[in-house]
């Protein structure tokens, strides 16, 4: 796959480039350039950084960072099955438990919640850092959420995380995810409130909470491109030349060729 020429492969984390010193020179950075493209391609077009992340693979499986980046490309195109094999096949090189949550949340994916449940309760999230407890949680929630149970989602949510002031990297998602559930069990006002907290918290955008808040309190948008547009037209309609009727008469008169037929 073409690789653009201002990657060279030194863009990828300090951690991966070590592992990839296992490699010969040359391939080390062929393998570092597909992982830089998928890392820029993954939000925007997740096919084809899951392209690029297959090519890092057939070069390079035995590197744990390639296997996680082949993972989270396959994850991001919905295809569980793979990206669950790709993270365990990390996870078992590398000994770390950061994937649990993901690797839980493939099996939602699967449509294996109680599975998922049953990874939530697992040791190895007390190995997880505050990060990934938290995503775990969400994961569980979630995971109560596909089997209907709405009240255990909204409890599994509830959590010293939820109710602190401190805004962390993990605070809007966590307030949004209970907003959500909230709403879902019917219990609007709650959910306009945690929906208000997740926006506060939510400083780059990265749920919609202001647009589930506005649409509870009844705002609607209206697209200004829109309205410009349609200005524009109404505008045309107006400065368009009247055609005179009479005129419109006279020109019913005229034969194919032009001549008046009342002279004919």
């Amino acid at each position: 796959m073409p690789i653009p020429e201002d990657v060279t492969g030194e863009e990828i984390d300090k951690d991966v480039r070590q592992e990839l010193q296992s490699l010969p020179k040359g391939l080390a950075e062929d393998v570092a350039k597909n992982l830089v493209m998928v890392a820029k391609s993954i939000d925007e077009d997740p096919e084809l950084a899951y392209g690029y992340a297959k090519v890092a693979l057939r070069l390079a499986s035995r590197v744990a960072a390639v296997r996680e980046a082949a993972g989270f490309a396959a994850y991001a195109t919905q295809k569980y099955s793979e990206a669950l094999a790709e993270f365990r096949a990390a996870r078992r090189m590398t000994g770390s438990v950061e994937l649990w949550p993901v690797m839980a949340d493939c099996e939602r994916g699967l449509g294996r919640p109680e599975k998922t449940l049953d990874m939530a309760g697992a040791p190895e999230v007390q190995k997880l850092d505050k990060a990934g407890q938290v995503e775990m949680r969400l994961v569980a929630a979630g995971a109560r959420r596909d089997m209907g149970q709405l009240d255990a989602a909204i409890v599994t949510l509830q959590s010293p995380e939820l109710a602190s002031n401190s805004v962390q990297p993990w605070t809007a998602r966590l307030r949004y995810a209970y907003a959500d559930a909230l709403l879902a069990a019917e219990r609007e006002d709650e959910a306009r409130e945690w929906f208000a907290k997740a926006v506060e918290a939510d400083k780059d955008g990265s749920t919609d909470a202001s647009d589930r808040l506005a649409e509870l309190d009844g705002v609607e948008f209206v697209d200004a491109f829109d309205e410009e547009a349609e200005a524009e037209t109404a505008d045309d309609e107006s400065t368009a030349p009247e055609v005179d009727q009479a005129d419109e008469a006279d020109r019913g008169d005229l034969d194919d060729d032009g001549q008046d037929v009342d002279k004919a």
